[in-house]
């Protein structure tokens, strides 16, 4: 099934570790874990946030 490809995956400030942001990611295209620059509310900033497990 070509749903099964697309996983959620929770995005975790790496400053305060708060889990902020639901995203989907496509599995079979990206085996790493997402890293991305997004807005955190609790620091007050721009902060790198990475995939949860």
């Amino acid at each position: 099934m070509a749903s099964d490809r697309r996983v959620h995956v929770t995005l975790e400030c790496t400053e305060c570790h708060r889990r902020n942001y639901i995203t989907e990611k496509n599995r079979h295209n990206d085996r790493e874990r997402l890293e991305l620059r997004k807005y955190c509310r609790w620091c007050g900033g721009h902060r790198l946030h990475r995939e949860t497990r």
